[in-house]
């Protein structure tokens, strides 16, 4: 009499389980491999791609091509552009020549800086405080509508004066001791939203 092996059929059935779940892992590969192994046709990214602009004719028809060494005319001279670097396009007043040697002076007329705008500190200023509020956005406004409170601490000027004449007096010390501070009372939790 023959019997049956049920440990081979318990087997097989392991190995078929483990092959069910085991065959979505090894397939979802499939599409990486293809892809490595440049299988896979890979479009370009639409994003990436530029577009070249038409050619055209210039608007101005009797211009002729550059001659080789010679000067670009919208560059100008060396000199043309460290003077613009050093002095811009400004209007400016005369400076004074008071105290100035003539050395000085004829240094000063050849790059330019003979003359200076006079409110050139008013006008950083002012540059400076559009920078500013052009960073402030709506958010900013919005979130921090409360003025910041100063930075650091508070000396309490009475307690300090007195602690000051005790050491004195002891003949302790300036430093020596804690210094007071006026301790800020906290705000309730809607003080000040309707000011």
């Amino acid at each position: 009499m023959k019997t049956k092996r049920p440990t081979t059929r318990l087997s097989t059935a392991r190995l078929l389980a483990l092959a069910a779940l085991l065959a979505p892992v090894a397939l979802s590969a499939c599409t990486d491999v293809k892809r490595s192994l440049g299988y896979e046709k890979q479009p370009p990214d639409e994003f990436q791609v530029v577009q070249r602009a038409p050619l055209s004719m210039p608007p101005e028809f009797t211009l002729r091509p550059p001659q080789p060494g010679a000067v670009r005319p919208q560059e100008g001279t060396t000199r043309d552009q460290a003077r613009q670097v050093l002095v811009g396009g400004r209007t400016a007043t005369p400076i004074s020549t008071e105290g100035r040697t003539a050395g000085d002076l004829a240094m000063m007329k050849r790059v330019g800086a003979d003359s200076i705008q006079p409110e050139i500190r008013v006008l950083v200023n002012k540059e400076s405080q559009a920078l500013v509020e052009a960073d402030k956005s709506f958010q900013d406004r919005v979130m921090f509508w409360r003025k910041a409170e100063p930075p650091g601490t508070a000396v309490d000027a009475t307690k300090e004066t007195q602690r000051l004449r005790e050491n004195q007096a002891l003949g302790k010390s300036v430093s020596e001791g804690e210094t007071p501070q006026v301790q800020r009372r906290k705000k309730a939790w809607l003080e000040g939203v309707f000011n």
